[in-house]
C-alpha cells in the first residue's frame, strides 16, 4: 500500500502572476495534483491566471468549482464532496497542492477544505503557505497607507445592513471591506452621506483582465465597478500627513 501523500495549501494573487512564496513555488513543482477552485460563474479560474510563467505542467491542474452558500448544510456537503475527492488523492500516495486566491487563511475556501479533510483524515501531513490578501494588494496599488500608529483597522465581509456598516466605520480609524457584490451602490451611497467617499478607495480583479482602482471613490460608478474579487478601503477622516 502506497504512503498517503501530501497535502498543500498555497495562497496566490490576489492577480498579479508572481505573489506568491518562493518555498511554495517550490511545493507547487512536487505535487502531483493542483487544484484551481473557479467561481460558478467564472469561464477561466483566477488562481491559474496567477501562475502564469511558472512553467508548471497544465496536466497537473484541476479546476473545481465552487458556490460560497449562505446555506451552512449546503456549504458543508460541497466541500465535504470535495474532501473526498483530494482525500482519494492522498490515499493513492499523490501529493496534493490547492490554490486560493489571496491569503489562504483569511475568508478562503481553503480554511472549508482543510477541516473537512481533517475531519475525515485525523493525522492528515499538511502544510499551508500564506499569500497576499486583496486588501495589502490593493493598498500597495494605489499607495495608500494601511494603518498608521495606533489606527484601528477593522477587516469584515460587507453586512446586508447599512446601519451596521455605519456603526463599524464610526467605530474604528480603517475598515477594510470584502464581499461587497451587489451592496456597492448602498455601500458608496452611505459614504458619500457621512462625507467621507474621498478618504476611501476600491480595487476590483487587481491585477487580472477588468482590473479596476479608484483611490477615490467620489470617482467611483457602482454599477460598472460591481461584481467578484472587489475590494474597498475606508478611512473615517482624511489622512494626516506626519511629520518626519
Amino acid at each position: 500500500m502506497s504512503a498517503r501523500g501530501r497535502f498543500t495549501g498555497i495562497g496566490v494573487g490576489p492577480g498579479p502572476a508572481g505573489l506568491i512564496p518562493v518555498a511554495a513555488v517550490a511545493a507547487l513543482a512536487e505535487a502531483d495534483v493542483i487544484y484551481l477552485p473557479r467561481a460558478r460563474s467564472s469561464e477561466v479560474s483566477a488562481a491559474r491566471q496567477c501562475l502564469a510563467g511558472l512553467g508548471l505542467a497544465p496536466e497537473k491542474m484541476r479546476e473545481v468549482e465552487f458556490d460560497m452558500e449562505r446555506d451552512r448544510d449546503a456549504l458543508a456537503a460541497n466541500y465535504g464532496r470535495m474532501a473526498e475527492a483530494v482525500a482519494a488523492e492522498l490515499d493513492a500516495g499523490r501529493h496534493v497542492a490547492y490554490l486560493t486566491i489571496g491569503d489562504s487563511m483569511t475568508y478562503s475556501t481553503y480554511g472549508y477544505l482543510l477541516s473537512a479533510l481533517r475531519a475525515r483524515r485525523p493525522g492528515l501531513e499538511h502544510r499551508t503557505f500564506p499569500g497576499v490578501t486583496s486588501f495589502a494588494a490593493t493598498a500597495a496599488a494605489l499607495s495608500w497607507p494601511l494603518g498608521e500608529g495606533k489606527e484601528r483597522i477593522l477587516i469584515l465581509p460587507c453586512p446586508d445592513d447599512v446601519a451596521a456598516l455605519r456603526a463599524d466605520i464610526e467605530s474604528h480609524d480603517i475598515v477594510v471591506l470584502m464581499k461587497i457584490g451587489a451592496r456597492l451602490p448602498a455601500v458608496l451611497t452611505l459614504l458619500a452621506d457621512m462625507d467621507i467617499a474621498r478618504h476611501c478607495a476600491f480595487a476590483r480583479r487587481i491585477g487580472l483582465p477588468g482590473e479596476l482602482l479608484c483611490d477615490d471613490v467620489t470617482r467611483l460608478d457602482a454599477d460598472s465597478a460591481s461584481g467578484y474579487l472587489a475590494t474597498l478601503l475606508i478611512r473615517r477622516q482624511a489622512r494626516v500627513e506626519r511629520p518626519l
